[in-house]
């Protein structure tokens, strides 16, 4: 049985002996994230990885989604200027690279919708579980957003080019079948046993050395190098704050409107 260990209003924590499970835990919004929580995420996946009592991490969704990716309706406050773009870029990015970073393996087990920023979480974990009915894929396009180079490379160093072009230009939503057959999942199993398989991987990869998990974690990182772009070129991703698709996009889908581009 898993007992308590950190606690917040919409991340909770709980242990099962060497194994944490982080739980985005609001249902109400499909455990879509405000900046708070992404904050939130960070603190709790920099905290699990300098614990050197674990040996796995499990990222999960309540409520029978895994992330419906950025509350879009927090982007009013949160978003929408290219100042308050740039913050949220940094928190976003950091709260990612967290996942990636942490010294030790993270599956994700994934039910339901996995989404936008939902899905990029999926893709910075090691390992990826989930269920026949998920809807996965990166929403970015719907939005005019642009998706960050960081965020983009895991999934290319994993599927390759044509899979990611898939994603984000065309926009395609993949079933667990057709995830697995990408390369976007570690495995595919029924619905009802997503939990069940997770949680044995889990205890599986935590019956190993954690000193070998971790280098060869820390090694499959390393062997990438780093990112072939300048910090100018890094920043210019979120000059989409400025477009008018990206404003009227947002307007367009708290209005449940169906977005019109005009490519300004």
């Amino acid at each position: 049985m898993a007992e308590p260990h950190q606690t917040d209003t919409h991340l909770t924590v709980t242990r099962e002996d060497v194994i944490a499970i982080v739980t985005f835990n609001r249902p109400e919004r499909r455990n879509a994230f405000n900046l708070a929580m992404w904050r939130r995420l960070k603190e709790i996946m920099e905290a699990l990885s300098a614990d050197d009592a674990l040996r796995c991490v499990v990222l999960r969704g309540a409520g029978g989604a895994f992330s419906a990716g950025a509350d879009i309706s927090a982007f009013a406050t949160e978003r929408g200027s290219r100042a308050a773009e740039d913050r949220y870029a940094d928190m976003l990015h950091e709260s990612m690279q967290s996942i990636r970073l942490c010294r030790h393996p993270v599956v994700a087990q994934i039910e339901g919708i996995c989404l936008g920023g939902g899905a990029g979480i999926a893709t910075m974990c090691d390992f990826r579980v989930g269920g026949e009915t998920i809807r996965f894929g990166i929403t970015a396009r719907n939005l005019g957003i642009w998706y960050p180079y960081a965020e983009i490379d895991p999934i290319i160093q994993m599927v390759g080019t044509g899979v990611v072009a898939e994603i984000l230009i065309e926009g395609r939503i993949f079933n667990g079948h057709e995830a697995y057959a990408k390369g976007l999942l570690s495995r595919v199993v029924a619905d009802a046993k997503v939990a069940e398989e997770a949680m044995a991987l889990a205890r599986r990869i935590s019956e190993g050395s954690p000193l070998s998990a971790r280098f060869h974690k820390a090694a499959i990182r390393k062997l990438r190098g780093p990112l072939p772009i300048t910090p100018e070129e890094d920043r210019a991703v979120n000059d989409f704050a400025q477009t008018e698709d990206f404003q009227n996009a947002a307007r367009a889908f708290l209005a449940k409107q169906k977005p019109r581009f005009v490519g300004r």
